[in-house]
């Protein structure tokens, strides 16, 4: 049987405050001592650099796609175990989402929202059932998660919209949420 995937969704940018890395460089560690494999956007900048070369020195294996267009611009980290390369963002998305089992949102920008709504939006249609984790670092998706109740509220979406979502407050927790989720 072949490991677990695990694909993290985050910025290609580090952000402001220092403990996005720290959990970027902890979930990277957390992947590897459970033996799941990072699935991610290949990209060896921000957040996305951070997780992967944290998974690496680990030793876990590593999953990488980026689209053409964004090798030289996220710096395509071509050392890992497997790297493609595709042509659009929307084939890049795919495969990530295609070759995981659950998800992790670290923070990041409309990339990563574009890239957890899609997954969110699958959930909700009955695509798929793969968990779906929230890692709210230092409250930094509070506004999301009071928006997407906002959305409930106002009869946009079904109250099992927010159950799609498992907000984790730190990679304690995230990697404790994981477990269940995938054994």
């Amino acid at each position: 049987m072949p490991p677990k995937s695990v694909c993290v969704y985050c910025g290609s940018r580090p952000g402001v405050d220092p403990a996005y890395t720290a959990d970027a460089d902890g979930i990277g560690k957390a992947l590897a001592a459970n033996g799941w494999r990072l699935v991610y956007g290949a990209g060896d900048v921000g957040l996305m650099g951070t997780v992967a070369r944290a998974a690496q020195d680990a030793g876990a294996d590593t999953f990488g796609v980026i689209p053409q267009h964004l090798v030289d611009w996220e710096v395509g980290k071509t050392d890992l175990t497997t790297y493609i390369v595709t042509e659009t963002m929307h084939e890049r998305k795919k495969v990530m989402f295609m070759n995981c089992d659950a998800v992790v949102v670290l923070p990041g920008g409309a990339g990563s929202l574009d890239e957890l709504f899609e997954a969110l939006t699958w959930r909700q249609l009955g695509l798929h059932e793969k968990p779906i984790l929230l890692l709210n670092t230092n409250g930094y998706w509070d506004p999301l998660i009071k928006l997407m109740n906002h959305v409930v509220t106002q009869g946009f979406a079904d109250a099992s919209l927010l159950d799609y979502i498992t907000v984790v407050p730190d990679t304690v927790a995230a990697t404790a949420a994981l477990r269940v989720a995938l054994s």
